[in-house]
């Protein structure tokens, strides 16, 4: 117990989980961009996301008065969920206190959008996610990588094909946005970071 009753804080505060796939011939593709904000995040709080825990490449990073543990699973998209439950139960951390980024087909490249709960929507990642948290509770923070530019293509073909130029700009303008929506976030302004940067 620590001071006036209280538990003593746990080592973690906060669980913001990138979602993608790991492998070079994924890394710089649509259904990365959970991994590529992670890694935008990290470099600007100084950490390294490098250690392998919880199914994934683990870091801490001080985030104003937060202790954060960012993950990037490893064990491919579908299987996500196995991470965040990991990582979760590990630091005692209920969903509402999870965060997860990830690609969204139905934004335009550079839109961001962020959700404090909800259903899949389609996506496999947040799927498991679902299914091993057991809840709907956790943040979304979801970045636009833009539709099939033809209906007809496969939309696996589509996600996993890289970013042209101009859509990786704009998506790199996205991750700052999300870099000072967490900042406010895990810090108790969950409003400010909503009227600021879910547009």
């Amino acid at each position: 117990m620590g001071l006036f009753g209280k538990k003593a804080s746990s080592a973690v505060d906060w669980l913001v989980v990138g979602l993608g796939n790991p492998g070079d011939k994924y890394a710089r593709t649509r259904h990365n961009a959970g991994w590529m904000a992670v890694d935008h995040c990290a470099e600007a709080w100084g950490c390294d996301v490098k250690k392998l825990k919880f199914k994934g490449l683990t870091g801490i990073a001080s985030v104003g008065q937060a202790k954060v543990l960012l993950l990037k699973p490893t064990c491919f998209m579908n299987n996500s969920g196995e991470a965040v439950r990991e990582a979760a139960d590990f630091y005692k951390i209920p969903a509402n206190r999870v965060i997860v980024l990830y690609d969204e087909v139905a934004l335009e490249p550079g839109a961001l959008r962020i959700r404090e709960k909800g259903s899949a929507g389609g996506h496999n990642g947040i799927k498991s996610v679902l299914a091993h948290l057991g809840s709907e509770e956790f943040v979304r923070f979801r970045f636009g990588v833009g539709g099939k530019p033809d209906p007809r293509a496969d939309l696996a073909d589509w996600v996993l094909s890289a970013f042209g130029k101009e859509d990786q700009k704009s998506l790199t303008e996205a991750f700052d946005k999300a870099r000072a929506g967490l900042e406010l976030w895990v810090n108790g302004q969950r409003e400010r970071a909503m009227n600021l940067y879910s547009k």
